[in-house]
Parts: structure tokens; sequence; C-alpha cells
């Protein structure tokens, strides 16, 4: 395959959605010219329409295989906030801590939306990056930005649709149970989910076997998180709220689609 990106198709989206400023004399743009610019693409969804186009034509030239999908997430982590417990515990409330409500430039920097989490005796601060995979390109087909504190499994049903139907689901154990099991069900999918032991019921070795086959595939939407942790500068942004977190994920998200796009056969001229 040797197909050229439509960079074109992008056009149209940014420039009905993005204001226009006369450029003058010339020289370099004013810097709420570019503030302006970047809120735009934040908050009229403009990130995640882009990324849908490029899906769309990703499958319109076959690159989706759709022989199965694979879901997993990874930590999205922001600067660490400096709360007391007083404090955190009004955010997590829903309410803005009272030392806070006058001083707008302190607010400002403040994101009250991020959220601590633990894994693997290790914490992080932040949000997570939810994706749904296709198993035969490794290209992300739909992503969800959540607090980092949400559970894996939560993001299952928002992510699967009726286009699923048929194909085979992989995750890893975090993913099984019940009620994901019944999302995978009514979605009409067939379930490969690795199974979890538990005290007092560990794995058989029939089980053991059965995770290590659906490994081999399941293991392939790490390279994912691999690529953008050692290739497009890891997974930490610089943002104050889950809005402005959500943009950059997705761009992130677009930012992958496009590499390996470039990786298995397309061309970025």
């Amino acid at each position: 395959m040797n197909k050229r990106i439509k960079w074109e198709i992008f056009r149209p989206l940014l420039e009905g959605h993005l204001a226009k400023e006369d450029r003058g004399q010339g020289g370099c743009r004013p810097y709420d010219y570019v503030w302006n610019f970047r809120e735009q693409l934040t908050r009229k969804d403009v990130i995640e329409k882009l990324f849908t186009l490029f899906r769309e034509e990703l499958e319109e030239e076959g690159l989706i295989g759709n022989e199965g999908k694979m879901i997993d997430a990874t930590f999205i982590e922001v600067p660490i906030q400096r709360n007391t417990r007083e404090e955190n515990k009004q955010i997590k409330g829903g309410s803005i801590p009272d030392d806070w409500q006058n001083k707008q430039h302190k607010l400002s920097r403040k994101d009250r939306d991020a959220r601590w989490t633990k894994k693997g005796g290790k914490t992080f601060f932040g949000y997570k990056n939810h994706v749904k995979a296709d198993t035969k390109s490794k290209l992300i087909e739909e992503y969800i930005v959540t607090a980092a504190s949400v559970h894996d499994s939560k993001a299952v049903e928002e992510l699967l649709d009726e286009g699923d139907a048929g194909q085979s689901l992989y995750a890893d154990s975090a993913y099984s149970g019940a009620p994901v099991a019944e999302v995978v069900e009514q979605k009409k999918m067939i379930n490969q989910i690795h199974k979890k032991g538990y005290r007092g019921h560990p794995l058989s070795d029939q089980q053991k076997e059965s995770n290590k086959k659906k490994s081999k595939i399941r293991v392939r939407v790490e390279h994912i998180f691999g690529f953008m942790e050692n290739s497009m500068g890891g997974c930490f942004i610089r943002t104050i709220g889950k809005t402005r977190a959500c943009a950059v994920v997705g761009l992130m998200n677009l930012t992958y689609n496009i590499f390996r796009a470039i990786q298995v056969g397309f061309t970025a001229a």
C-alpha cells in the first residue's frame, strides 16, 4: 500500500470552526490570537471531530480490519495540586474551596477535575485515556477521557457500539466480571477478556492456558501506549480541567493514528 493521507479532509472543519483575524502588516501573531485559536479547538470539540474524520478515512481505505477489538486505558498525568485535606474534600464534593472563591488567579491554576489513584503500589494524579483499537491494525477507533480514579471497566459500554457485533473483544483481567460480561453480550460480541483469579479461587490450568493464548492478541494494545510514551513525549500534559485534557488527549490519539497509518503504508506527502 502506498496511499497518501488526504489532509484536505480536515480543511472544511478547521475553516468552519476557527475564527479568522486580519494579519495586518505582518509580524508575529499576538498572544491573544494564539490563545483564542487554542480555546476554539478545545471548546468546540474540534479535535474529537478531526479524530472521527480521520478514523472514517482509515475505514474507507480498508485499514481497519474489523476482525476483533481490544480495549485498555493508560494514565494521563498532570501537575500535582498541593491542596489541603479540607480543600480536597470540598473539591470531591463538587464545590470550590472557600479560600479560593475570591482568588481568581489561584482558582485558574487549580485542576478540580483531576483525581488521585493508586496502581501497582504507585500513585497517579490526573486522567485516564480509555481506548478501543482494531486488533489487526492497532489503530484507535474510539476513546474516552475520565478522571484517573475511574475504574477501567466503567468506560466499556461507551467504547463499544453496534458495529462491533460479531467480533471478539480482548482485554486484561481488570475488565473481568459480570457487569462487563453483560455489556459484551448486549453488544453481541465474543468475550475474550482474561479470566481473573481470586483468593481461595485460583485460576485453573485451563484458564491460565486460555489467558496465555488471548495475551498474544491483547498485548497489541500495549504497543499503542508504548509508542505514545517512547515516541510522542510521554503521557504527561500541562493543562487545567477536563475540557482541555480531553482536547489534548484527543490530539494525542489522532497523532498516534497518523503515525500508525504511515507505518502500515500511507505517505504523509
